[in-house]
């Protein structure tokens, strides 16, 4: 029972720590994660304060800047308290190996200390021949070779308690690095973060002078936005529709041609090699329905798989500037509905798909420019202000294949596009679907 205890005690400890350095770990990649996305948005933010006339953009980008910084901060202090729990639990096992080490020292000490004496009144040989039979002459001399195998394995345990305490104080002394670390880079970050706050309340005051002006437009963005998102809708909704008739149409033909095949099969012997043709030509019609139907359900069934590892929908440095859903505007006092998400990347990046599929609708849209909807099986992604198209309608594509150049506006050098990902005729939030 004792050993048992033991064990499960070794058990929990090892799984304690290794949860421990999991957490650490993921903590530390989303810091990563969270540090890249606003260097993005600060190069950004800086290729837009380039331009007078973009104010809207720009309270939009240190907004962003904002919670991604607050997010940060947040990762910082988890950070911080796992290194101190972490910390903590070191410091217990240094004291209980410390403990451990002591003891075996001390009666390993003990042991040698007894065996001396014990030589100095008589060596090992005389020892084992004062048996008073030989059988108490062997066991001594077995009693002897124990002893030695006990001293040596002592003595082993020792050096590798001595270790494992040695690697203990060295990761103790990294988690105290790694969390003073963290200390002075959450400091920094709050300094930025206020400095930031600072930006923020020029451009709001600079803003507050052209309040009237700017929500115009921004009611003009709304209406803009509603009306994409209905011939969004209209166009996907008629591209399942159409895609559905045609399965179903594939169904029926399929179940004549099974009919027909039980009907052929009635017919008379001397029209048998007739009917074996027809029979021929029945199969490779009722494979192509198998195939057309398989084809689809493979590529949703891929592309489902891949949620969270697809590429962003545009090349190079680029920044989430508007989520899926309800956008509102405190400041503004008006709400965009969005069935997508809003990117800003660089001038001349490329828009590219985010799976293999096939184009299956390309239009101009007021505002947008050239638009794209990309069929996955019973996935449909959507591609607004595309430039310089580099496919057509019908046209197989494949993942990170380019569609075409985002459209940069003349007067401001501002570089967005809108993206959108349905499933059939459900609207999707792409943020989980794309790869951080």
């Amino acid at each position: 029972m004792k050993k048992f205890v033991i064990t499960f005690s070794l058990f929990l400890s090892c799984f304690t720590s290794f949860s421990q350095t999991i957490q650490i770990e993921s903590l530390q990649k989303q810091r990563e994660l969270l540090q890249e996305e606003i260097q993005n948005t600060n190069k950004l933010f800086l290729d837009v304060k380039k331009h007078t006339t973009t104010i809207l953009q720009r309270i939009n980008l240190i907004n962003k800047q904002l919670e991604t910084r607050r997010e940060l901060i947040t990762v910082y202090r988890n950070e911080i308290a796992a290194l101190e729990k972490e910390q903590k639990r070191l410091e217990k096992e240094i004291i209980k190996l410390n403990e451990e080490l002591t003891k075996k020292q001390e009666n390993y000490a003990r042991a040698i200390k007894g065996m001396l004496n014990h030589q100095q009144s008589q060596n090992k040989l005389f020892f084992i021949l004062s048996g008073k039979t030989l059988g108490e002459s062997l066991r001594r001399m077995q009693y002897l070779k124990d002893y030695s195998k006990w001293q040596k394995k002592q003595a082993e345990e020792i050096k590798k308690k001595q270790a494992e305490l040695a690697e203990k104080k060295n990761e103790l002394a990294k988690a105290k690095t790694n969390k003073e670390k963290a200390l002075l880079a959450l400091q920094n970050e709050q300094n930025k973060l206020v400095n930031e706050e600072k930006v923020r309340q020029t451009e709001m005051a600079e803003a507050k002078g052209r309040q009237q002006e700017l929500q115009k437009t921004l009611q003009a963005k709304r209406q803009q936005a509603a009306k994409l998102n209905a011939q969004i809708e209209k166009l996907i909704a008629e591209e399942v529709a159409r895609q559905e008739r045609e399965a179903e149409a594939r169904r029926r033909a399929q179940e004549a041609e099974r009919k027909r095949a039980l009907e052929a099969q009635k017919i008379k012997d001397s029209q048998k090699k007739q009917e074996e043709s027809k029979s021929t030509i029945q199969k490779e019609t009722t494979e192509d329905v198998y195939v057309a139907s398989a084809e689809t359900f493979n590529l949703s069934k891929n592309f489902a798989a891949n949620k969270g590892k697809l590429p962003m929908p545009v090349t190079g440095t680029s920044t989430i500037v508007s989520n899926f859903g309800i956008n509102k505007s405190s400041e503004w006092n008006v709400s965009i509905n969005s069935n997508g998400i809003d990117i800003q990347a660089q001038q001349g990046a490329d828009i590219r798909t985010i799976f293999d599929g096939e184009v299956s609708k390309v239009f101009s849209f007021p505002g947008s420019n050239t638009c794209m909807i990309v069929r996955h099986g019973d996935y449909y992604t959507f591609y607004a202000n595309i430039i310089d198209p580099s496919v057509k309608q019908g046209d197989k594509v494949k993942t990170g294949q380019a569609l075409g150049k985002i459209y940069t506006d003349p007067d401001t050098g501002i570089s967005t596009m809108h993206f959108q990902l349905w499933q059939k005729t459900n609207k999707l939030d792409p943020r989980p679907w794309i790869r951080p």
